[in-house]
């Protein structure tokens, strides 16, 4: 079977593009129109309102294209194949002497390209664009308590305090919202509006009525002296809204792949539960791999004679298919997270259960 690209690659490659990237648009555009929606709620609180909120679901797409291209892709690549099939062309193929499997290599390189774009753009654009919405819809919903300016983290204010951190981790453990703030700043000022002291804290975490810091370095200003010392660990109390504060923190599932490992060192290090950063990691590096065994095992369903109940039928059963495979990514996650079995693990059985059944089914058809 011959690897060389043929002008028959670049054919199907464009059927399938085609159909993945309209099938791709109406997906994201459904999710922004419904994302838009649950906005609606949040109208009226502070200034913002529904030009506020389409700039806030604008900067969350490469987002959302990132988390929806693995049912584009299949649903599309299916899409492309029934077509070819509808038309007689994937017989003529056949007829030439292509097998099914060197048929499905050009669906495979087309489907590499994009999810390589997807993998570069779920690590750059996601995230990025994830942190402006946060920022924009934080700007527009607090009032003078609260402010997080685009380049500079998130910022805060409580009495003569004044609170800047450069970014933050939120999620939830034991059914309770956690909030972590990274590189955090505390700057006091006394009467006369000079600074007073600096506190500087690598990690600071919310408990109960205040903040924990923790790796500690503080300053204090005298008129003629300034002195610093260092504190392994120290407790912050403040009335300081951490439900405010966690909707200017990045969640971990729209972190990069390096926050990711860096959140996962850190909770190692400190004795914390950090199953949720594994997965959500493992789960990045499994992507790729993810989309492409998916697709393979649902093509054999566009193949065939279409007397054995018409393309649509085909197509419906390899959707089914693509929902059966998240299921059970899901499930292996889930029993992972729950008797601490390695996520590599977890996430490698899916995949190489889709490509066994994409190999029998193409063993069974070529029979």
């Amino acid at each position: 079977m011959s690897l060389r690209p043929r002008l028959y690659d670049l054919y199907i490659g464009r059927v399938v593009l085609a159909t993945i990237l309209a099938t791709w648009a109406v997906l994201v555009g459904m999710d922004i129109v419904i994302a838009l929606s649950n906005e609606v709620s949040d109208f009226g609180k502070g200034s913002y309102n529904f030009s506020a909120a389409l700039a806030n679901v604008s900067y969350t797409i490469p987002r959302r294209a990132y988390t929806l291209f693995p049912t584009a892709a299949v649903i599309g690549a299916l899409m492309g194949l029934g077509q070819l099939a509808g038309s007689s062309e994937l017989t003529a193929l056949r007829a030439l002497g292509l097998s099914r499997p060197r048929l499905s290599i050009s669906v495979a390189i087309t489907l590499m390209l994009l999810t390589l774009l997807m993998v570069a753009s779920g690590e750059t654009l996601g995230p990025w664009g994830q942190r402006q919405a946060d920022a924009l819809k934080l700007m527009a919903k607090t009032r003078n308590s609260m402010a997080v300016a685009r380049y500079s983290g998130i910022w805060a204010r409580e009495g003569n305090i004044f609170l800047n951190a450069d970014g933050g981790e939120e999620h939830f453990e034991n059914r309770r919202r956690q909030v972590r703030l990274n590189n955090m700043r505390l700057y006091q000022l006394d009467e006369n509006g000079r600074l007073s002291s600096l506190t500087q804290a690598a990690v600071a975490e919310h408990e109960n009525d205040g903040w924990r810091l923790r790796d500690v370095r503080r300053i204090e200003f005298g008129e003629r002296s300034a002195s610093e010392q260092r504190i392994p660990e120290q407790y912050w109390v403040s009335k300081l809204d951490a439900t405010e504060l966690a909707s200017g923190v990045t969640k971990p599932r729209n972190l990069p792949a390096s926050e990711l490992r860096a959140s996962i060192e850190y909770r190692s290090r400190n004795g914390l539960d950090a199953r949720e950063y594994e997965d959500l990691y493992w789960s990045r590096w499994f992507y790729p791999f993810n989309v492409l065994a998916l697709c393979l095992a649902a093509i054999p369903f566009a193949f065939g004679s279409l007397r054995s109940g018409g393309l649509g039928k085909r197509l419906f059963l390899g959707i089914v298919f693509a929902l059966a495979f998240w299921l059970l990514q899901m499930q292996f996650g889930r029993l992972a997270g729950a008797f601490h079995i390695d996520y590599r693990i977890a996430y490698a059985i899916p995949p190489i259960l889709m490509l066994l059944v994409s190999w029998l089914l193409f063993r069974r058809r070529s029979n």
